[in-house]
């Protein structure tokens, strides 16, 4: 390893290269800039390339090796359009999208036109359209591989670049390390194969009939014979916030029905600065905070936000006990109330088949996903954390099952299979439907949530996510988590850990015994723990970002549920425990 002198002067070297052609004017004086300061922001740009990993790259916009920059994705490109042409396919082809941030549409068009430069088929759209469109037009246009330009839910500094393959999944074994080594073979922008004039007729611009078949697909999941028939005029409240909802949930909802959708106007408009919130990640409470402020102004029985991207949805609902009059629901309860309505509609509908259905859902997801479709006497598929691996499961079961729905703790959901990723557009067009049904019925979905427990157990989950910047932030994760596996407790809380899940070893380790068995999932660096009392508790540093997540559960059983004097005081009891495990790791938040 390098000393801090050692890592400078390669830094230095590295930069040096970047102030000179091809890089732009601009890119040079910048560069030009950092090294003369010759300070740590040198070293941060230019000390490593920024990582192309299993599902492509994320990272700070900027001038550098280390960064995001119309050049690390031009060569990004040069290696995913070499991989597709050794790919076997006759016809080669590339759907590309982007999002509404800063950059991403320049970066579009990098893509295409290093991949027109390459003799690579480009169907472009031209404008800023969601994460799940793409997903789908790839399938649609039969392309062989598809890019979506976005850093998700990130702050503004960020941006990002998924890659996709032909089921219209997120990259997996064998295309993921395939991608990873070719794109690691460009070593410079010498490499990479611009489009001339004569390659330019190979991209092709996507329009209204593509945008129209998509949402046609998104309609087409309406469970309500009502709505579809009559439409709603239940009040509701959207925002964008500032993404691709503006171009996709809002024209979704009015065609599902929703004739009384008050929009936040602060955030409808696409602006990749963000300039009404700090982050926009409807996970947190602050990127919802107009939205609730306006739902208290028309009375709405629902809140929804959707990411940069749309395919994370966040919702709040009315409630009498908390102080701000709404409450946010986490990803794992609105999971559990989308699981239920679909399962409960196709039963209903005589559209469920027990024989070929399945749900599917992810190992840091409530289990209380996973019982719902057991109790539908589904079956369920567990699988890494990622929809690249839930769409995964249902390209392996293709022709044999049918995959229903699913979801993740991260605010992420699928229906159906026609997209292959997690699809806000759909989720927000179920939840509304959900809250539109509830209020016919005479309650809401904090009800329909209340009975969901009762039946099956009260579940509470709570996640803690630690930011660790820079190379140091890198090593403090990496000796946390070898902790953890060579060094597990033995008890949390008071609970006797009974399990060690492994999930980079692949291995699960039984305590006292300490036998172990085999994990049939792919290597992934995730460890869990399993208590007594039936907690679990796991440790996942982020693929995307410099974070290490802490994930908690824990539930209660109906039975026991039944004995308490009140629903709200076992929440509080399970919150309680959660607490407990927090302070027994050392973590806070």
């Amino acid at each position: 390893m390098m000393n801090a002198i050692e890592l400078k002067e390669h830094a230095r070297e590295r930069a040096g290269a970047w102030t000179k052609e091809p890089f732009d004017a601009a890119t040079r004086q910048e560069v030009g800039r950092l090294l003369e300061e010759n300070g740590d922001a040198l070293v941060e740009h230019f000390y490593t390339d920024l990582e192309f990993g299993t599902g492509g790259l994320r990272g700070l916009m900027g001038p550098g090796t280390n960064r995001m920059n119309r050049y690390t994705v031009a060569q990004t490109t040069q290696g995913l359009a070499q991989y597709v042409l050794d790919s076997g396919s006759s016809n080669p082809s590339v759907a590309i999208a982007h999002d509404s941030r800063n950059g991403s549409p320049e970066f579009a068009r990098v893509a295409a036109e290093v991949l027109a430069g390459n003799g690579i088929r480009v169907f472009l759209y031209p404008a800023l359209r969601p994460t799940p469109q793409l997903s789908f037009t790839v399938r649609s246009k039969g392309c062989t591989a598809g890019i979506v330009i976005t850093a998700s839910h990130n702050p503004k500094e960020y941006n990002g670049y998924k890659v996709y393959w032909s089921d219209g999944g997120q990259i997996v074994p064998p295309h993921d390390s395939g991608i990873i080594r070719e794109v690691r073979n460009v070593h410079s922008m010498d490499s990479v194969r611009w489009a001339a004039d004569s390659d330019l007729p190979n991209i092709h611009l996507l329009g209204a009939g593509d945008d129209e078949a998509y949402l046609k697909t998104v309609q087409d999941l309406s469970l309500d014979a009502g709505l579809r028939k009559e439409g709603s005029d239940m009040p509701l409240v959207y925002t964008p916030l500032h993404g691709t909802g503006s171009v996709s949930v809002i024209p979704a909802l009015k065609n599902t029905g929703f004739r009384n959708v008050h929009i936040v106007e602060s955030q409808r408009e696409p602006d990749g600065n963000f300039p009404t919130v700090h982050s926009p990640n409807p996970e947190e409470g602050a990127a919802l905070a107009e939205a609730i402020a306006l739902a208290k102004q028309v009375n709405a029985q629902l809140v929804m936000g959707t990411d940069p991207d749309s395919d994370r949805v966040g919702i709040a609902v009315p409630d009498t006990l908390s102080e701000s009059g709404f409450r946010l629901l986490n990803g794992n309860e609105t999971g559990a109330l989308l699981v239920h309505y679909v399962l409960q509609g196709r039963k209903n509908a005589g559209q469920l088949n027990p024989q070929t259905d399945f749900v599917a859902t992810t190992i840091v997801t409530s289990n209380l996903m996973s019982e719902l479709g057991k109790r539908f006497d589904l079956k369920v598929h567990e699988t890494l954390t990622g929809f690249k691996w839930i769409a995964d499961v249902i390209r392996r079961e293709e022709g044999r099952s049918r995959f229903v729905v699913g979801g993740e703790e991260s605010y992420g959901y699928m229906i159906g299979d026609a997209v292959r990723d997690k699809d806000a557009v759909a989720a927000s067009c179920l939840l509304a439907e959900m809250a539109h049904v509830a209020q016919a019925a005479g309650t809401d979905l904090l009800g329909e949530l209340e009975a969901i427990h009762r039946e099956h157990g009260l579940y509470q989950e709570a996640l803690v996510s630690q930011t660790r910047q820079g190379r140091t932030g890198k090593a403090d994760i990496v000796a946390q988590m070898e902790s953890f596996r060579t060094a597990p407790p033995r008890e949390l809380a008071g609970e006797e850990v009974l399990e060690l899940r492994d999930y980079q070893e692949r291995k699960r380790t039984v305590f006292p015994s300490e036998e172990t068995e085999d994990i049939a999932l792919p290597s992934s660096n995730v460890i869990q723990f399993v208590t007594s009392a039936g907690s679990i508790v796991t440790a996942r540093p982020s693929g995307t970002e410099p974070k290490i997540k802490f994930y908690f559960s824990v539930c209660m059983s109906p039975e026991e549920l039944a004995k308490k004097n009140n629903y709200g005081q076992a929440k509080k009891e399970l919150e309680s425990r959660i607490a407990r495990l927090k302070a027994a790791l050392g973590i806070n938040g």
